[in-house]
């Protein structure tokens, strides 16, 4: 029938998706690779439909391919003869272990239907945490900093797997950027940390991210004119027609690049 590759979201269960509840609710087995997507699964499954597997914490890639053909066999029957699930933290289609599976049953087990739902990733759990905005005009790199590794190059980053902060933030820091850190955001397993100091996550944590920017890379928005129109009191007394109209032509123009459909009247 069908393997459903779900995405939990950041780790608290209500951020799970309409569809990928309906989706772990028909799966026969719902597989879980680690104790954290386990414990978000188990709110919306009951335990005896958990399947567990076992992955090694190696960088031993002749190892970690003798994991995922032996997770395959597993699933490959269940999803053959009904609804099977793989469930990860996030979306698995971003930085997940659900890329591995997939090829592996491509290679081994093509006859299984696989299906993908999407989940809210911890990159976009976290911007939403920090209050940071993408806007129409600007641009965000993804980057991978594990070991105290410092990319650099574009204005903005987001940073995962930040395993050692005082490190990355080091070599950030002499680069010109402005950085912040989340620790476990949306997740309701372990202490949730935001700080700008390093110092303050300096022990090794998996999911523990960074926001990078440089500060002369902000983007003037249109509708920045109402806050500068305000009074000492908050109060927008000025911005006129002529402005209105001004600003309506530039969220045109917005939302051309982004896509959208312009309605004409």
């Amino acid at each position: 029938m069908t393997l459903y590759g779900i995405g939990l979201g950041p780790g608290q269960p209500d951020l799970v998706t309409v569809r990928g509840k309906r989706a772990l609710e028909s799966a026969d087995v719902v597989y879980s690779p680690g104790r954290l997507s386990r414990s978000v699964a188990t709110e919306h499954v009951p335990e005896e439909r958990i399947g567990d597997l076992d992955f090694p914490m190696t960088r031993d890639e002749e190892k970690l391919r003798t994991a995922w053909k032996e997770a395959a066999a597993e699933i490959a029957p269940t999803a053959r003869d009904g609804d099977a699930a793989f469930v990860t933290l996030g979306d698995p289609n971003v930085y997940s272990t659900f890329g591995h599976l997939r090829r592996t049953l491509a290679a081994f087990h093509p006859e299984v239907d696989l299906e993908v739902v999407p989940g809210v990733s911890a990159m976009s759990a976290f911007a939403t945490a920090l209050g940071v905005e993408i806007t129409a005009g600007s641009s965000l790199a993804l980057r991978e900093a594990d070991r105290g590794a410092s990319p650099t190059g574009p204005d903005r980053m987001i940073l995962f797997k930040v395993t050692d902060a005082p490190a990355t933030h080091e070599g950030l820091v002499e680069a010109g950027y402005d950085v912040v850190y989340g620790r476990r955001l949306f997740m309701e397993q372990g202490e949730t940390v935001v700080t700008d100091d390093p110092t303050e996550i300096d022990e090794r944590d998996y999911y523990t991210l960074a926001y990078a920017e440089k500060p002369e890379t902000r983007v003037e928005q249109a509708t920045d004119a109402f806050l500068e129109a305000a009074d000492e009191s908050g109060v927008v007394t000025d911005g006129g027609e002529q402005s209105i109209g001004e600003l309506a032509r530039q969220e045109r123009s917005e939302a051309v690049l982004c896509g959208d459909e312009v309605k004409h009247d």
